[in-house]
């Protein structure tokens, strides 16, 4: 159970009377258990995107205490910013070397997932030249996105040479469908890629994403890719979340007014009292990440409380309803939960009209973060 309850002393909002809490051991806790379901595969962590916003720079050293040795970021910037934090770690990076920035790869010890032919070409030309370093090939195998298409793919085949230079560590596709078990599509993904490998020279293969783990040994293959789940969201949507609560976010009221019918709430007029009404504002709003299609559609919990956002997000400023809250705990200073254990960031996805890796990665830097647990 995440160590995400309890209320931050004053200090802990800060200027913007707003905190965002992250439980580190809750992250570890999430990769152990990931990387015994998946065992006697490997576990990777995927840390792009700020490790989905919670902050690389706290959640890959506890991930590493887990246990995690396998990395995966997005871009350069990002395999060299965990590279300074994790010496000893292999680090992939999913976008690949743009051409011109190998050498700036082999500097920092860094693998390029190759996606295409022309990028494996460059990479093996310099190792040919230098020597041989690792790097992971990515098939497409249905995302239609990045990696080796269908006639890239034969090409390679008729032509295994082009691989001289290369130390192929990873052979990698990437599931559509896997948080939907049920979908046909994941099942031909799997026949795909064994075809793909067929096609290449032995070494180790990963398909499984967070819900692709969940999906069975059969597509857990030799290293699996653990990424939202880590952070908390749920891999497997519609069914009770597995993974540990990582985040919270709390609020400060500002202001607190009486309204009455017909008073409308924020930009647009978009709500109308229908009665004599409390109103609350708090101090965050879009250019916090938090969202604007959550007007009129969030909710937040005072206490045992649950309130609904009234109004439109402002850039700042969100407003609540809490008629129903007694005076006591909805007055100026006290703290409202707008993501918690009991309003998880998969609940504000959902209000959102959204998933909980945008709510993640959009959580803004105006709030004062702070971090528990043992890597903190």
């Amino acid at each position: 159970m995440a160590r995400t309850s309890g209320r931050p002393d004053d200090a802990a909002f800060g200027s913007t009377g707003t905190v965002l809490t992250v439980d580190l051991d809750a992250v570890a806790a999430n990769y152990r258990a990931l990387a015994a379901l998946a065992a006697p595969a490997g576990c990777a962590a995927v840390v792009k995107a700020d490790a989905y916003g919670v902050g690389m720079a706290q959640a890959a050293p506890a991930l590493a205490a887990a246990g995690c040795s396998d990395f995966f970021v997005a871009h350069l910037d990002e395999g060299i910013a965990l590279r300074a934090l994790l010496p000893d770690a292999t680090i992939y990076v999913l976008n690949g070397a743009l051409p011109g920035a190998e050498l700036e790869f082999r500097r920092h010890g860094l693998r390029p997932v190759l996606n295409h032919l022309a990028a494996l070409d460059a990479w093996a030309a310099l190792g040919r030249k230098d020597g041989a370093r690792a790097a992971a090939l990515h098939v497409d195998s249905g995302m239609s996105r990045l990696g080796l298409a269908d006639d890239e793919l034969a090409t390679l085949a008729r032509a295994p040479a082009r691989l001289d230079g290369i130390e192929l560590a990873l052979v990698m596709s990437h599931l559509v469908c896997s948080e939907e078990p049920a979908d046909p599509l994941n099942a031909e993904q799997l026949a795909r890629f064994r075809a793909a490998r067929a096609c290449l020279p032995a070494a180790p293969a990963s398909l499984a994403n967070s819900s692709g783990i969940f999906l069975g040994p059969d597509f857990r293959f030799d290293l699996v890719r653990a990424g939202a789940a880590l952070y908390g969201v749920n891999p497997l949507p519609g069914q009770p979340n597995r993974m540990a609560s990582v985040v919270r976010l709390q609020a400060r009221i500002l202001q607190v007014r009486r309204i009455d019918s017909p008073r409308t709430v924020g930009y647009g007029a978009t709500h109308r009292a229908a009665r004599p009404s409390t109103i609350a504002t708090i101090a965050l709003g879009y250019a916090d990440g938090y969202l604007r299609s959550l007007g009129n559609r969030g909710v937040c919990l005072i206490g045992e409380h649950r309130v609904p956002v009234v109004g439109r997000i402002s850039m700042d400023l969100v407003t609540l309803d809490v008629t129903g809250v007694p005076a006591g705990l909805a007055q100026p200073g006290a703290v409202v939960d707008v993501i918690s254990e009991r309003h998880p960031v998969d609940d504000v996805a959902a209000e959102a009209g959204t998933i909980g890796y945008e709510i993640l990665t959009s959580l803004g830097r105006r709030y004062k973060r702070r971090y528990l647990g043992a890597s903190a």
